[in-house]
């Protein structure tokens, strides 16, 4: 269950400043080194053991044909001892290869998933300390697919790309090295060969690269526009919007289809085109050097680095080098999508990973304090403010706002010198039509968001002194959009306050009338609930959400609508409850039911952004302005 369990943790020697640095792949790369600096090591020489081993075998071929084949054919009596003692060492040569490939198989494996999940474990530590902002203005189904799709594009890599390439890389080098030795012009004709090929490669992965990026893009917004339709699909029923649905989703898919198809129809080129270029390398070398052979290979230029001639044992040894020559040039081809694919993949990870995090330079914290107001490291139900001096200050519960301006984005301002003091104990009410900003104020004392204008200050302090955590942890806030969590009801009450006792939760749901019906589901309070509480209805879903604060038990409580779903004798069985839970406590009650709101202490009326109208119940009916038409539903005319 989210938040009930520690925080991931990368492996050992690794934490989210090893993700830091300057181009993803660079920095891919000393996440392996830097957390897996043994295994990558002993995978890196396995590979190369495996490569050299392929490469003996190859060259074995011109000493089976040229020492023993071709004697034992003139020979009245073969002696086969010879050669099978080279045979033997052949095939102990070739085990060792074996055993070294499936030993850096092995241990791949465990780099490529563990560096997946300390990626995906720093994807979510840092996702944890981004502001609300950041959510506001990403797709969640976008999110979800950096942490899917793109991670499994590494997974693909650091499994299987990046071996292969460091196995072609020192196949090539030590190919190279052979071929050398056994014949300088066939060589140079494989380099050139090579080259093209290479010059093939990076151009067409270059071009790709864009259409890559787009792939990802689009995939980002099909898994959002998914995710969005999944979760709204009741209110997609309800309005017939099925037919709708499906064409917006075809366009956005076709999208995404096209940029697939762009990608790969330019990296899926490039292999054939490379083995062609192989194979005509492999055709031209075979003509060329069965001429040399058969004509004697006598010239000192047309042999090799050993100033052997170019036997046939030699040619059928070149050739077989040729291939594997070839081969990894062309296998690095075969990787260029999976590479491009990945860069792009990476490029997002990180772009996720250098969105800056929720600052907070607060250094006052709340802690538990006695009767004597001495701090204590258990829970008392008393709290007081620590400055960084040590000095205690007995926490009392007084908010106030000055001269508070705000905008979600700049140039479009949502409130407007808002100024109101809520004294210890106070309920403060926020009543107004949709968007006048109720909900804007209490994000504000929260600091989900900052003020671009004025002041909020807690007890004195002004709320950038207060650490975000301890400012948080004393405001018990019901959130209008009530988010339940996969676990049990008990679990789902106990996120208010994780070290609250069963007994605690069940007091706090009694307190706000949420027992009864908890105890009519299928197994009570151990009842498992469907994702975001599916299987209650939307009064009962809150209920629980309203539970949840109270057996957090904070100081400062903030109601967002906290009974707009629940009817009318159920919030009548609960009000009891709720004014037991806010007494003696600074509260927040914002309310379009303003039965809910009439024994506030203040109630201040907002209207786009301002407050209009503020004082009790009773003076601001006498008023008969803007809370007299939303009480009593009469406009008044003038």
């Amino acid at each position: 269950m989210p938040g009930m369990n520690p925080r991931p943790d990368g492996p050992r020697g690794a934490s989210l400043k090893d993700l830091k640095g300057s181009g993803s792949v660079l920095r891919l790369l000393r996440i392996l080194l830097k957390t897996y600096k043994v295994s990558f090591v002993v995978v890196l020489l396995c590979i190369a053991v495996s490569a050299v081993t392929s490469l003996a075998s190859s060259l074995f071929t011109r000493s089976l044909i040229d020492d023993y084949i071709t004697p034992m054919i003139s020979a009245a009596a073969p002696d086969y001892a010879p050669l099978g003692v080279a045979l033997m060492k052949l095939a102990a040569i070739i085990l060792a290869g074996i055993a070294a490939g499936y030993l850096s198989s092995i241990l791949m494996v465990r780099v490529g998933q563990g560096t997946m999940k300390l990626i995906r474990g720093g994807l979510f530590r840092h996702m944890e300390d981004l502001p609300l902002g950041f959510f506001d203005s990403h797709s969640h189904g976008d999110l979800m697919s950096v942490y899917t799709n793109d991670v499994d594009t590494l997974r693909q890599v650091i499994g299987n790309t990046l071996p292969n390439l460091f196995s072609s890389v020192v196949t090539i080098v030590a190919t190279l090295v052979s071929m050398l030795v056994l014949s300088i012009p066939l060589t140079l004709v494989s380099i050139v060969m090579a080259f093209l090929m290479y010059r093939v490669t990076t151009g067409l992965g270059m071009l790709s690269k864009k259409y890559f990026t787009e792939r990802q893009k689009n995939l980002g917004i099909v898994n959002g526009f998914i995710e969005e339709m999944v979760s709204g699909q009741k209110v997609v029923k309800v309005y017939c919007h099925e037919e709708e649905a499906v064409s917006d989703f075809e366009a956005i898919n076709e999208n995404l289809r096209k940029s697939v198809f762009s990608a790969n129809r330019i990296g899926n080129i490039i292999m054939p085109i490379n083995t062609n270029l192989g194979n005509f390398t492999y055709v031209f070398i075979a003509i060329l050097g069965a001429v040399i052979a058969l004509g004697g290979g006598a010239q000192w230029y047309l042999r090799g680095l050993d100033g052997a001639l170019l036997t046939l044992g030699t040619l059928v040894s070149f050739l077989t080098l040729q291939k594997n020559f070839s081969r990894p040039v062309s296998q690095i081809s075969n990787e260029i999508n999976s590479i491009v694919m990945a860069t792009a993949g990476t490029d997002r990870i990180f772009a996720l990973l250098d969105s800056p995090v929720e600052t907070d330079e607060g250094k006052v914290q709340l802690v538990h304090v006695d009767q004597s107001g001495k701090e204590v490291p258990s829970r008392t139900g008393s709290w007081a403010w620590k400055s960084p001096d040590g000095r205690l200050t007995p926490l009392r519960g007084e908010v106030s706002l000055r001269d508070v301006d705000f905008s979600y984005v700049e140039g479009k301002q949502v409130l407007f010198d808002i100024s109101l003091t809520a004294y210890p104990g106070q309920k403060i009410a926020f009543v107004g039509g949709t968007g006048a900003g109720k909900t804007t104020i209490t994000n504000l004392v929260n600091r989900f968001y900052e003020i671009q204008d004025g002041t909020i200050t807690y007890d004195g302090f002004n709320v950038s002194e207060i650490e975000k955590d301890s400012l948080r942890r004393s405001l018990g806030t019901v959130l209008q959009e009530t988010k339940l969590f996969s676990g049990t009801v008990l679990e789902n009450i106990r996120y208010g306050r994780l070290d609250a006792t069963d007994e605690e939760c069940i007091a706090a749901a009694r307190l706000v009338s949420a027992d009864t019906f908890i105890r009519r589901l299928p197994s009570g309070y151990n009842t498992v609930l469907a994702a975001d509480g599916g299987n209650l209805s939307q009064g009962e879903r809150q209920l629980l959400a309203i539970a949840r604060a109270a057996v957090a038990d904070p100081p400062v409580l903030i109601l967002d609508e906290a009974t707009s779903s629940i009817d009318t004798r159920t919030e009548r069985f609960i009000q009891k409850g709720m004014d037991s839970l806010m007494k003696g406590r600074t509260s927040f009650v914002i309310a379009h039911r303003l039965s809910t709101v009439v024994s506030a202490d203040y109630i201040m009326v907002l209207d786009h952004g301002r407050i209009i109208e503020r004082g009790k119940h009773a003076e601001l009916l006498a008023l008969k302005g803007k809370y007299y038409e939303l009480y009593t539903g009469n406009q008044i005319t003038v």
